[in-house]
């Protein structure tokens, strides 16, 4: 697996929503908005050297901090636990995920990029003003 650093990888998941980035050759940062979905993955992959570090001046506040093979370990367990038809449905039935605006998110991408045969609006898809 390569990932180059500067490059972002956003991963809405059953445990929680996470943005991966790689500061250093070799070390990727797994950063979430609220803690109960770093722990959620610190517990559940498990990661028993990661430690959570929290910064109120970060976009993302929680971050952990891990090697190459403890992100592999992390992605293999999340597609390892794909286990349902339908993403937005699952996250609907688990608690400390419902709350999330993942429907919101699937309807701006849907109008952007299309969904149900419609092709979206493309490249001027940027241009469209929306809120979460």
């Amino acid at each position: 697996m390569r990932v180059n650093k500067g490059e972002t990888m956003w991963l809405m998941t059953k445990f929680g929503f996470y943005s991966i980035v790689r500061k250093d050759e070799g070390r990727f940062h797994i950063r979430s908005r609220e803690k109960v979905d770093i722990e959620n993955l610190v517990k559940q992959v498990p990661l028993p050297e990661a430690k959570i570090m929290e910064s109120s001046s970060a976009d993302y506040r929680f971050r952990v901090i891990v090697g190459q093979k403890e992100l592999l370990s992390v992605l293999t367990f999340l597609g390892n636990e794909l286990d349902y038809g339908n993403f937005k449905g699952c996250i609907d039935r688990t608690p400390g995920q419902s709350h999330k605006p993942y429907h919101e998110v699937w309807g701006v991408l849907a109008d952007a990029l299309g969904a149900y045969g419609s092709k979206g609006r493309g490249p001027n898809a940027a241009a469209h003003p929306f809120t979460l």
